[in-house]
C-alpha cells in the first residue's frame, strides 16, 4: 500500500539551522541525556559503542523535544484552544508533558493495545486521552473528528518539520558529546517508525560528522521506512505489527522524514522480539538503564551483528524506556 511519490528537495523548516534554533527553544525544558558507554559492551560486539540514554529523558523518550519544539512555534490563540495528538503512547506522553508546560489543554488519540505505563503517563500530565482499535478504526480520522469538534490543533508524531527539528537535538547533543570524547563516529543506528527522529538525528550528526554510515532499525516485517526508502514513495506497513515494538509501530512511513531520509545513504534493517529483549538485558547489564523494546532496536542490532561495525566508533539511540514491568520481567529472565 502507498501514496504519492514523495516531492524531490530539502523539507522546508529541516536543514541544521533549524535544528539549532529548536535547541535554543528547548534550552531549560528538556534533559541533555547522557551519552553512555560500557567496555564490556564494547568487548562483546568488537567496537566502541555509544548510546544516547533518551530512556532518561522527561517523559521517559525523546518524544517531548519535538511536540514541546512544535508547541512552541505556535501562537497564543492556538495554545489556548489546545492540541491534539495520536500516538502509540510516546508521542502522547511528550505531547501531554508539552502541553502542561505551556499550560494549554491536550487530547492524546491511542490504541486500545498501548501499554498501561503509557496511557497512565498520559493521563498523569494531564491530557484527556481517547482509546480506539487499530484493528477497524483509523487514528487519523478519530483525531480528525476532536480537531473538528473543539477547534484544536493536532501535533504530529513525525511528519512536521517542527517536531523533526525538536528530534533533532537528540543528534547535536551527540556531536557535542562525542566530541567532548575526542572521538568520531564512524555508523550511526536511529530507531525508526515514522521517521521524525531518524531524519532529525542523520540531518545533524551529517551536518558534523560527514561520511558517516547511516542506519535506520525497525521491527522485522514492518520496515515500511526501509521500503519506502527503495520505492521512492511512502509505504505502509501490511498490518499492525501486534509485537512487542510497539514504539516502533506505527502504520506508515512520513512524507516529510522520508524526503529528508532520501538525501542520505540509509541501510535499513530489522529486528526481532527476541533480539529486542536480548537488547533490553544488554542494556540493563552493561548501561543500567530501562530500555522498551522499540527503545532497544539499534542496540539489538548492534548485539544481534546485524550491523557489522567491528572497530568502529558506533552511536545510536536508547530512544524510550516505557515498558510495562511483565515484558521487563521477560527481557532480564532471557
Amino acid at each position: 500500500m502507498s501514496a504519492a511519490p514523495v516531492p524531490d528537495g530539502t523539507v522546508p523548516g529541516l536543514g541544521i539551522d533549524a535544528i539549532h534554533e529548536a535547541a535554543r527553544r528547548l534550552t531549560g525544558h528538556v534533559v541533555r541525556t547522557p551519552l553512555l558507554n560500557s567496555p564490556m559492551l564494547d568487548e562483546l560486539v568488537g567496537a566502541r559503542v555509544l548510546v544516547k540514554a533518551e530512556c532518561l529523558q522527561l517523559t521517559g523518550s525523546f518524544k517531548v523535544r519535538g511536540a514541546l519544539n512544535a508547541l512552541l512555534t505556535l501562537d497564543e490563540d492556538a495554545r489556548r484552544a489546545g492540541i491534539v495528538a495520536y500516538s502509540a503512547g510516546n508521542h502522547g506522553q511528550g505531547v501531554a508533558a508539552a502541553a502542561r508546560l505551556a499550560g494549554c489543554p491536550a487530547v492524546i488519540v491511542m490504541p486500545n493495545s498501548a501499554p498501561r505505563i503509557k496511557v497512565d503517563n498520559c493521563r498523569w500530565w494531564g491530557a484527556e486521552t481517547v482509546l480506539y482499535d487499530p484493528r477497524t478504526e483509523d487514528r487519523e480520522e478519530v483525531a480528525r473528528k476532536i480537531l473538528q469538534m473543539r477547534g484544536m490543533t493536532l501535533v504530529p508524531p513525525f511528519d512536521d518539520p517542527g517536531v523533526m527539528a525538536g528530534q533533532g537535538t537528540v543528534g547535536l547533543e551527540i556531536a557535542e558529546q562525542a566530541r567532548e570524547l575526542g572521538l568520531t563516529p564512524d555508523t550511526v543506528l536511529v530507531n525508526c517508525s515514522g521517521g521524525g527522529l531518524a531524519s532529525g538525528v542523520l540531518t545533524a550528526l551529517n551536518d558534523a560528522f560527514p561520511g558517516l554510515a547511516n542506519h535506520i532499525v525497525e521491527p522485522a516485517g514492518f520496515d515500511k521506512m526501509a521500503r519506502s526508502l527503495a520505492a521512492g514513495r511512502v509505504c505502509a506497513n501490511p498490518r499492525p505489527s501486534g509485537g512487542l515494538m510497539d514504539a516502533l509501530a506505527g502504520p506508515v512511513a512520513g512524507a516529510r522524514p522520508l524526503a529528508v531520509l532520501r538525501h542520505y545513504d540509509v541501510t535499513g534493517l530489522t529486528v526481532t522480539d527476541e533480539e529486542a529483549l536480548a537488547a533490553m538485558g544488554a542494556a540493563h547489564r552493561f548501561l543500567k538503564i530501562v530500555v522498551e523494546p522499540g527503545g532497544a532496536a539499534s542496540l539489538a542490532a548492534v548485539v544481534s551483528g546485524k550491523a557489522d561495525v567491528r572497530d568502529e566508533v558506533v552511536v545510536l539511540v536508547a530512544s524510550g524506556g516505557n515498558v510495562d514491568p511483565e515484558v521487563y520481567r521477560r527481557a532480564l529472565a532471557d
